[in-house]
């Protein structure tokens, strides 16, 4: 990355003393030592939690603040309903094998996983546009996150779902199918070990030997899977925010990293590693309360 590129395209060309007073200012000037520049900013960052400068003088703690709450918006509900949908339909599929609910929801699962995410979106986009037309007033917006100006808490909720809707539809299926399809497998796999099929001989319900056995097993690789999508969470979805043009972290992230903004790029990806180091946490304590294996041993 070469932030001072971006000075020396422009035209006119500012005079070098101006550019390199700019990158001297945001601490990313090439013609300082590198470890002077990592001094400067672990000590800003330790000493006042900031994170530097962008190459346009942007502070970049504000920046990412602003931006991890669209983001959290955006994807904390889809998030939500899209582990509980795919692990459901998971459970459901898995108890009827080879059945025509199987099958047919499989196969939608299966064609939604290759999907990609902009045509999915684009997809729905052009299906709420015209059914905006069609009903006459808008009734869901494509685009931010909000547009009401006003201090009605009511109407600022309904605005922010007419917002939201059309993401979340997209980041929903995109989840659910993904949990959908892993959970069916990892329920077939536990449904055939020796200990549920020893519960069922011994006269078991089927239903019973799969809800207090098998289940409870099959669950342990999916909550780690949940626990990592935290940083997901935070760290946000690229394509769906640029399609609906939401300012989250994950389109802020590719654009620094195009406009040359080395401290922006730093702190996202640092705060990506946060998330995951959280993540693994959470996914320990979540197998340990699932696994009584774990906590005995």
């Amino acid at each position: 990355m070469d932030p001072r590129s971006n000075y020396l395209s422009r035209n006119p060309r500012p005079p070098m003393a101006s550019i390199d007073a700019s990158l001297t200012a945001a601490n990313i000037n090439d013609k300082t030592p590198i470890f002077e520049r990592y001094w400067n900013w672990i000590t800003g960052i330790v000493l006042h939690w900031d994170w530097g400068l962008s190459p346009t003088q942007e502070p970049v703690s504000g920046a990412i603040t602003s931006r991890i709450g669209a983001s959290v918006q955006l994807l904390s509900l889809a998030t939500v309903l899209g582990i509980v949908i795919g692990v459901g339909l998971g459970v459901y599929t898995a108890t009827r094998q080879y059945k025509w609910q199987d099958r047919v929801l499989g196969g939608i699962s299966t064609f939604f996983l290759v999907v990609p995410t902009a045509v999915l979106a684009l997809g729905v986009v052009i299906g709420a546009i015209w059914l905006n037309q069609a009903v006459g007033f808008r009734l869901f917006y494509v685009t931010g996150l909000h547009s009401y100006e006003g201090h009605n808490w009511l109407l600022k909720l309904s605005d922010l779902a007419q917002h939201l809707i059309l993401p979340t539809i997209v980041l929903t299926v995109i989840t659910a199918v993904t949990y959908h399809l892993t959970q069916r497998t990892y329920l077939l796999d536990t449904m055939n070990a020796d200990y549920v099929r020893t519960a069922r001989a011994k006269g078991l319900p089927l239903n019973v030997a799969i809800r207090k056995h098998a289940l409870r097993t099959s669950l342990i690789p999916t909550t780690v899977n949940v626990a990592f999508t935290v940083a997901g969470v935070f760290t946000g979805a690229v394509i769906t925010e640029t399609i609906f043009a939401i300012n989250g972290l994950g389109k802020y992230f590719i654009t620094s990293l195009v406009n040359n903004d080395i401290n922006a790029s730093v702190a996202i990806a640092a705060f990506g590693g946060a998330c995951a180091l959280i993540a693994a946490l959470l996914a320990d304590v979540a197998v340990a309360w699932i696994d009584p294996r774990v906590r005995i041993s």
